[in-house]
């Protein structure tokens, strides 16, 4: 007799636990899956300390067969989200689920329902908790590790969704992989960093890294940039001083100045490119537990980096170009200079490739600029939406798709 499969919201401090701590259970097998810290776990879905559920509304919710966890989701509106693109719209995330089809259906249409009750338009997802986290259903690259701060799942999620009543594709984000035999080895790179230069020479652009004295000031004017950077982008939502501050302080902590490159055009600020070693090889290595006190990982992690380096990759997390810059070769300027930087100090650190990503399918500009350098498309992953009423609400009426620009 098969045990009855309920769906219930999170609401007990068992139940909380049993939420964070099921991909655990449901990845153990898996050789690419990597855990993260328990602290940051914790803190992403803690609502009160997140920053970013300042401006969320949502509940979690567990499913079960029996006794057993066999899924999770979390729905929720975010409300900076429907203001800034005049949308009416929910969304899910936190979505794992064993491969059953029966699972799956019982949390997304949980997910329906509480959108459905509050008058949402559609349900996307999914999002952990804004396109600025990790969000994407993973469909293609399942056979190597997810780069730091990107999401991995088993690759039957592509199917349950695809067979979910009513969902269908929304939007693909791919990411990039470039090596550096690929760069250092190919003619038509070195052609590609001949125009580059001569065009950045001829725009006056010029490229700098980030200075390693005044830390602070220059992440400031990063944060400056990125929201005016990526303001047209599908699906973007502005950073919160709060979401910036804590974005800035943790990617702070793996920050490698000669990774982090500032562009200027004619002396006025146009663009960063900001690149961090990918702690995943690490973090892979030490694989936290959630029966494990973390000071003990923590020290893994510190051997697998510092000491006894796992990292061959870097990862580019955030770029952006101010939009009077936009068409200049600002960003091929910037990407030449990591690459070169990259190059010049790999045997040193161990890096052979980075991941530049995500960016939108339908970035036309960003994706020429990508491949033209050498780099192939290694990883997609793909957000789906449910439309749940046939007519327009009112924020949907009349509104018009915008451009998709930067990364």
């Amino acid at each position: 007799m098969i045990d009855a499969l309920t769906v219930a919201k999170v609401a007990s401090k068992a139940d909380y636990r049993a939420f964070i701590t099921f991909p655990w259970t449901l990845y153990r097998t898996s050789p690419y899956w990597v855990p993260p810290l328990m602290s940051m776990q914790k803190h992403k879905f803690d609502q009160k300390k997140n920053p970013t559920w300042q401006h969320l509304e949502g509940d979690y919710f567990l499913a079960r067969r029996g006794k057993q966890v066999v899924g999770t989701i979390a729905a929720y509106v975010n409300r900076r989200h429907n203001e800034f693109h005049d949308e009416n719209i929910a969304f899910f995330g936190a979505f794992e689920t064993i491969n059953d089809q029966a699972v799956a259906d019982a949390l997304l249409n949980t997910a329906v329902e509480w959108a459905q009750a509050r008058g949402y338009d559609a349900l996307r997802g999914p999002a952990t908790f804004s396109t600025n986290d990790e969000c994407g259903v993973l469909v293609q690259g399942f056979d190597d590790p997810p780069a730091v701060l990107m999401p991995y799942n088993r690759p039957y999620y592509e199917d349950l969704l695809n067979r979910a009543p009513g969902f269908a594709k929304a939007m693909d984000l791919i990411c990039y992989n470039f090596t550096l035999a690929g760069f250092t080895s190919s003619p038509k790179i070195k052609q590609a960093v001949r125009v580059t230069r001569r065009n950045a020479e001829r725009r006056q652009i010029r490229v700098r890294v980030l200075d390693g004295d005044a830390v602070k000031t220059e992440l400031q004017t990063l944060k400056e940039i990125y929201n005016q950077a990526w303001d047209h982008n599908w699906g973007f939502v502005p950073l919160s001083d709060p979401e910036l501050d804590e974005l800035v302080e943790s990617l702070g902590q793996f920050l490698d100045p000669r990774l982090t490159f500032f562009a200027d055009v004619a002396g006025e600020p146009a663009g960063f490119m900001l690149g961090i070693p990918d702690l995943n090889g690490a973090l892979k290595r030490a694989y936290p537990r959630p029966s494990i006190p973390e000071p003990i990982t923590l020290l893994q992690v510190l051997w697998h980096w510092k000491l006894r380096s796992k990292i061959d990759r870097i990862r580019v997390p955030l770029m952006g170009v101010k939009q009077d810059f936009r068409n200049m070769g600002v960003e091929a300027a910037m990407m030449v200079e990591l690459l070169n930087q990259v190059e010049s100090i790999a045997d040193e650190m161990g890096w052979r490739r980075a991941d530049a990503g995500w960016v939108l399918e339908t970035n036309d500009d960003m994706n020429r600029i990508v491949e033209a350098l050498n780099a192939e498309p290694y990883k997609r992953f793909r957000f789906y939406e449910r439309v749940l009423r046939s007519a327009p609400g009112p924020a949907e009426a009349g509104s018009e798709p915008r451009e998709n620009e930067g990364t």
